[in-house]
């Protein structure tokens, strides 16, 4: 009785502090695996001595296994095909070819320098080829780099962590047995992957067909239907051979995926959620149990070894396996930069230190020991270094150029000529064939269909443009169109048009930009723009009297004589949106309503009818800068 309660007590104080750790990390905007470690030292044995993992023998070793083919499940399923495509050969070669190099970079930095034995080093250097999707996937969610770079970094997390356990098993094995045989260690470790790459695929497929048709099933009951499907393809993988089991939970989530379910959305959250939980429990079992005095007494030596394998091996790994690919040398040496290691680590050196001690068989708390130290150094420097890192590179997603615009009309095609003018990209998508033949005689890029279709986005090259902007008549359709785009592309600025507060409490448009500014009447617009009644200008905010510019500008805007459409900052050109707060030395691009210019043709019998700024003098025209002359184009109007 009295064990079964301190199993409870341990499992309680487990699942609160790995939360606690959570919620921290949330608030904090740092990767939580920072406060699981610290948390779970704190609880463990060497602190406070709340948690003893210990305690639950050979369970341990059935709960880290269920919980890691559910992370590598998850991530699985969230891998953006489409995206992954475009870096897949580096992906390849980082998978094959940078295990290789890892395994001998990592073996020889542990053997030099911390003075391991070669069976030794070259068994830890198995445990740090694999950079976790738990830890790599929340570092990208709060620092949003450039698209590809995020794709080859999930990409990489994801499909080497099977390859890295499976490699260390075998290396294990090699250790205890005494007898090195690197062709019998190649074809063990091609069979267990090819075994659970058979069953994944089968198992994928049945299991998304199974889910399509069974209608009679709520989606909960789906999600929960789902769970143990995979945990019995990984029961039957492991029986089949030994260790394939989490190669067949990564394909089987990327089959899911690839096959596509209605429910794939609430199948997503209830699986990152269950993640979010196995990550925190794991985290904190495993740190509880880790000796602090371990490792200290690894030495000096063992932070070079980590920092080579960070400064040295990494990026020859990344360097070498990215040399034929199209990203360029700042994507690569932000790759190069984040390398940090998760839980697969962590979980599989934590049992090798348990199987070395029971074989009798020295070293295995020493590699426990340098794993984490290995872990806690790339989360923490990598961790809190990556946004700094991303914005001095200029590779974050912000910093994506072009647009996607969905609706055809004169103020729409007005802002894709502006925007190739700046030789940035832009699609035009309408489902009207005169407004798109309208758009292809300005010579912008058209598509004639529905927005709603993601493989017209996927065409349009939405998963490589900086900017979506829904601007149909309708604005309840122009919301849905902008907040499908953001869920299912996440391009880094979405704007629409739509009225001011459409159902104010409603969550779906936390996402979505208000473009230009509340209730802009674009019916209106688009006529001054047909008659000729517009002239086309740009202002420079200065100081002295910013705030004096501001206030003419905004006075001219409510009383419906100007619209506000673009923003050129530090180079970077972007359209406005109704919430931005218009900063020193902002360029801005507007209309300014003005029907004389209609009179003027009309009396010189020109038909001009396109509105560009090469050719129309309105920019000199049109006051810049000075609050002044703000005034007089204000006094003008009167």
């Amino acid at each position: 009785m009295e064990t079964s309660f301190e199993i409870t007590l341990l499992m309680v104080i487990t699942v609160v502090s790995g939360i606690s750790a959570q919620v921290l990390a949330d608030y904090f905007k740092v990767p939580a695996i920072v406060f699981l470690l610290l948390l779970g030292i704190l609880v463990g044995n060497d602190v406070l001595g709340l948690v003893h993992p210990n305690l639950l023998g050979e369970g341990l070793e059935v709960i880290v296994s269920l919980c890691v083919a559910l992370i590598l499940f998850e991530g699985g399923l969230n891998l953006e095909l489409r995206e992954i495509g475009q870096v897949s050969g580096s992906i390849r070669n980082l998978v094959t070819i940078g295990t290789l190099i890892t395994l001998i970079g990592g073996g020889m930095a542990a053997h030099w320098l911390s003075e391991f034995p070669w069976p030794i080093a070259f068994l830890y250097a198995s445990l740090v080829v694999v950079t976790g999707p738990t830890v790599v996937g929340p570092l990208l969610k709060q620092v949003s780099v450039d698209r590809r770079v995020a794709a080859l970094l999930e990409g990489e997390g994801v499909l080497i962590d099977p390859v890295g356990a499976i490699l260390a098993v075998l290396v294990l094995n090699v250790v205890q047995s005494g007898t090195p045989d690197p062709v019998s260690l190649f074809q063990q470790l091609i069979l267990r992957l090819g075994i659970g790459l058979v069953v994944g695929v089968l198992g994928g497929i049945l299991l998304g067909w199974s889910l399509k048709k069974a209608i009679f099933l709520s989606e909960d009951l789906k999600n929960l239907v789902a769970l143990a499907a995979l945990w019995g393809l990984y029961d039957v993988s492991e029986v089949v051979i030994s260790e394939s089991g989490l190669m067949t939970a990564v394909v089987t989530g990327i089959v899911v995926r690839f096959v596509g379910l209605p429910e794939m959305r609430q199948l997503l959250r209830f699986k990152s959620q269950l993640t979010m939980l196995s990550v925190s429990v794991l985290f904190i079992l495993l740190a509880a149990d880790l000796s602090l005095q371990s490792i200290v007494a690894l030495g000096w030596g063992s932070l070079l070894t980590v920092l080579v394998l960070m400064l040295v091996v990494r990026p020859l790994n990344v360097w070498l396996c990215t040399f034929n690919s199209s990203l360029n040398w700042r994507q690569k040496l932000f790759v190069s930069w984040i390398g940090p290691r998760g839980i697969v680590s962590a979980s599989v050196s934590s049992l090798f230190a348990i199987i070395l001690t029971q074989r009798g068989i020295n070293g295995g708390d020493s590699i426990k020991a340098l794993v984490f130290l290995t872990i806690i150094m790339t989360v923490v420097v990598q961790g809190l270094t990556a946004r700094w890192v991303a914005n001095g590179l200029g590779i974050t997603s912000s910093a994506a150029k072009g647009a996607v615009i969905v609706g055809s009309n004169p103020m729409s095609r007005l802002i894709g000529r502006l925007f190739q003018e700046r030789g940035e990209s832009v699609v035009i998508i309408d489902t009207d064939a005169e407004a798109c033949e309208l758009a292809k005689q300005e010579g912008l890029r058209v598509y004639q269909s529905s927005a709603l279709d993601t493989n017209v986005l996927e065409e349009a090259g939405l998963e490589l443009i900086g900017t979506f902007l829904s601007m149909t008549k309708n604005g309840e359709v122009n919301l849905v169109l902008a907040q499908r785009a953001a869920e299912e592309f996440r391009p880094p600025r979405v704007l629409a048009v739509f009225p001011r507060d459409p159902q104010a409490k409603n969550s779906n448009i936390e996402t979505v930009q208000q473009a230009f500014i509340p209730d802009i009447p674009l019916k209106q617009w688009n006529k001054y723009l047909e008659a000729q009644e517009i002239k086309l200008g740009e202002t420079v905010l200065k100081q002295p009297g910013l705030e004096f510019q501001r206030s003419h500008l905004r006075a001219l805007i409510r009383a419906g004589e100007l619209v506000p459409l673009l923003l050129e900052r530090q180079g970077n050109f972007q359209v406005l949106s109704a919430s931005e707060t218009w900063q020193v030395d902002d360029h801005i691009i507007y209309l300014l309503h003005d029907p004389k210019p209609k009179l003027l043709k009309r009396l010189s019998g020109s038909q001009q009818s396109v509105l560009t700024l090469e050719k129309h003098p309105v920019v000199e025209e049109v006051p810049i800068a000075l609050p002044t002359q703000v005034e007089k184009v204000e006094t003008e109007k009167e």
